[in-house]
């Protein structure tokens, strides 16, 4: 759902409740979409939660809302959704549930794509229940036999009615965030014809092709999470001049340091009372210790994240710490000399979903290829979804091609709709992707081959990737890991950064595309693969992570760090970045950041 800010505002009037700190706006708005609440939603449970304690509203009374109501409300819908599906099916249940070709197909073990391409025409229970051995439409012959349809956005959907609210947005081209130096000129590129775009690590050593997955042992899991603990804890010893460390479990009267990863005592949310210690094999073979808080008064934690601490322990049972050693950032990458005198460079980065919530007929999509052919950026990054497996008519089936189809056609679309540009395209995959394999860290798309003329510039890569620009590097991920680590962080730090800015140095000082563990439920992870492919090789200089949150651009460590937002988000548009970089040689303060200035912009 899309709450605003001035919606927010609006329904806390109603209660008598006036707010003009742009802080506490922006936490209302956190909170509306991290606990799915409307404006409306939000407004009522602040004024019951500050009706019986007098509260005032402050960012630091909301968070008290979050921990103690909002949380708990979510594991208590969480345990109604286990009860209702935990019910056991029988042959009977499931062919009242399922036609009975898909139940063939299940047991000729077709467990994914092929059998929902075969599904797709069924159409209504009420259709017959057969499929057809050539399931094309009359609508998709006539597109077939006029060419130029086939790039039309309506060609994608049996429904090519246009959103309403998409085509009568009024903000078109509003800049709503900014950073840097703002160039008097109007943004353009220069076509891509002096940009390298390359992978920042070896062809052999990245993720290229698809792999087996969802074979993983426990044993596998477990050796790949010790060797995260052993190998940042070298990192910590080492930086910190840390002599040795200590079992988790071994009772001290004297202060002791230890290494370990955060974790929660249960399946909830993780909160100052829940903190568990889960130690490296080499010094406490993999036991655990309850983490008593309260003498450390400046923390950010998250399961997950490796940590080293300096406390008591004395009876064994429970660490009490009095000083924490987080994690420490990657160095920058030093390019060649051949890249110093180059121009500059303009990249454009977008985030699907790029068709609105009521239809498929990638309106945004459009608007943003024709920002492309006018601007003309160097770089343009595309991030997915594509083909968005949480929409509506994919949900429910109602297209009458298949998935994989619709997603050639759409990338048709796009590479000769900006060939006259010139850009350079780079396609990132996403887990929500409906054709595309649903595993973390994903595979590049496979199923288009460019033509000839396009071939050098397009560039198919995976989630999470790594590319350099004329020795710039840039980390890229579509996974929304903001929004997932934002729902399982719990801080005490007086006048702190805020949430973005903490998480944002986590992920940057852990050196993963994705330290969360376990992760988010909605995310399926080969955790071999994760060591091999989603750990970062250097700190980027820029870092795309979009997600449903907030949009923002943020220097975190020297590394600028951009949240483009969504192209689309529900029935209305969303936004997209752009910003211009340059490789300059460091002067006698050191080095100078290659972004010059970067905005994002509404569709």
């Amino acid at each position: 759902m899309t709450v605003s800010v001035q919606c927010i505002k609006d329904e806390l009037g109603v209660f008598g409740t006036t707010v003009e700190d742009e802080d506490v706006l922006n936490k209302l708005l956190e909170l509306c979409t991290i606990h799915r609440l409307t404006g409306e939603g939000i407004a009522e449970e602040w004024t019951a939660f500050c009706t019986t304690r007098n509260l005032q509203l402050t960012v630091g009374n909301l968070c008290l809302l979050e921990h103690e109501i909002l949380n708990k409300k979510d594991i208590r819908s969480r345990n109604k959704v286990k009860e209702k599906h935990c019910g056991t099916r029988d042959i009977n249940t499931i062919e009242a549930l399922y036609p009975s070709c898909i139940i063939a197909q299940f047991a000729c073990g077709f467990w994914k794509e092929p059998w929902l391409n075969s599904c797709i025409t069924l159409g209504s229970q009420k259709r017959a229940l057969s499929t057809p051995e050539n399931p094309r439409s009359k609508r998709i012959s006539a597109i077939s036999r006029s060419p130029h349809l086939l790039f039309s956005p309506s060609s994608f959907s049996p429904s090519a009615t246009p959103s309403q609210k998409y085509s009568s947005r009024g903000n078109r081209g509003e800049v709503v965030t900014s950073y840097g130096e703002i160039q008097g000129t109007t943004w353009s590129g220069g076509s891509g014809g002096n940009a390298t775009v390359e992978l920042l690590v070896p062809q052999e050593e990245a993720l290229t092709k698809t792999y087996k997955f969802m074979f993983q042992r426990l044993t596998d899991i477990r050796d790949v999470v010790s060797s995260k603990i052993e190998d940042l804890g070298e990192l910590l010893k080492n930086h910190f001049h840390i002599e040795e460390f200590s079992s988790v479990s071994f009772p001290a009267q004297e202060t002791v340091t230890v290494l370990g990863q955060i974790a929660c005592d249960s399946n909830g949310k993780l909160n100052s009372k829940s903190v568990i210690l889960e130690g490296d094999r080499e010094h406490s073979t993999g036991m655990n210790v309850p983490v008593d808080l309260t003498e450390l008064k400046d923390y950010s934690l998250f399961p997950g994240q490796v940590v080293v601490m300096e406390g008591t322990n004395s009876t064994g049972r429970k660490f009490v710490p009095t000083k924490l050693y987080e994690g420490i950032p990657l160095p920058f990458y030093e390019p060649s000399n051949k890249f110093q005198d180059c121009p500059q460079q303009m990249v454009l980065a977008a985030c699907g979903p790029f068709t609105t919530s009521d239809s498929i007929t990638y309106d945004a999509l459009k608007d943003l290829i024709d920002i492309i052919n006018r601007d003309r950026p160097d770089v343009c990054i595309l991030l997915g979804p594509f083909l968005d497996a949480k929409h509506e008519q994919i949900e429910n089936l109602q297209l009458t091609v298949t998935f994989e189809d619709v997603f050639k056609r759409c990338l048709k679309m796009i590479t000769e709709g900006t060939r006259s540009s010139g850009s350079h395209l780079v396609f990132v995959p996403s887990y929500r992707d409906v054709h595309h394999h649903p595993i973390y860290p994903q595979p590049p798309f496979n199923c288009f081959e460019p033509s000839k003329e396009d071939r050098q510039r397009i560039h198919f890569v995976a989630d999470p990737c790594t590319l350099t620009v004329n020795g710039i590097v840039l980390g890229m991920t579509s996974t929304d890991l903001l929004f997932h680590m934002g729902s399982e962080e719990i801080s005490s730090t007086p006048g702190a950064p805020d949430r973005f800015t903490r998480i944002l140095k986590h992920i940057l000082t852990q050196q993963s595309y994705y330290p969360l563990y376990p992760p988010n439920e909605d995310l399926n992870i080969d955790y071999e693969s994760l060591y091999s492919y989603a750990c970062m090789p250097v700190t980027p200089d820029i870092f795309i992570i979009p997600s449903e949150l907030r949009y923002f651009i943020k220097d975190v460590s020297g590394c600028i760090c951009i949240n483009p937002g969504r192209l689309t988000k529900g029935q209305v548009g969303g936004t997209y970045s752009r910003f211009l970089i340059k490789r300059e040689a460091g002067g006698p303060e050191g080095r100078k950041a290659p972004c010059i200035s970067a905005q994002v912009v509404r569709i």
